[in-house]
């Protein structure tokens, strides 16, 4: 199994990003998938979920700005981050069903 993140890098206070996560090797459809932030000197914490039938969920710090995706065809979780602020600065990782993680990809919010 392999999880590939991408779509991490610079973005402005109040900018976008979309992450993405291409899954290799498993049937990705029955999984649910998440996304993990950590930021430095911190534990990692959730951002936001979304399970096999499509239900969402966010952590508060996230809600209203970030939004998850999933398209099974392409086996690619996603996530847009809209509105992005200094504090959502982290490496953020792929998880597949609580138990497969990405490698990771860096995140900077900075002006």
């Amino acid at each position: 199994v392999q999880l590939q993140a991408s779509g991490g890098g610079l973005a402005q206070p109040g900018g976008s990003l979309r992450l993405s996560c291409k899954v290799r090797g498993t049937n990705f459809k029955i999984f649910d998938m998440y996304w993990y932030r950590q930021a430095l000197g911190k534990q990692r914490e959730m951002v936001a979920g979304i399970t096999s039938g499509g239900s969402e969920n966010y952590a508060e710090s996230v809600k209203g700005r970030f939004t998850i995706s999933r398209d099974n065809a392409r086996r690619t979780l996603y996530l847009q981050m809209d509105s992005l602020r200094s504090e959502d600065t982290a490496i953020y990782y792929c998880n597949m069903g609580r138990s497969y993680w990405g490698q990771g990809t860096l995140v900077t919010v900075s002006s």
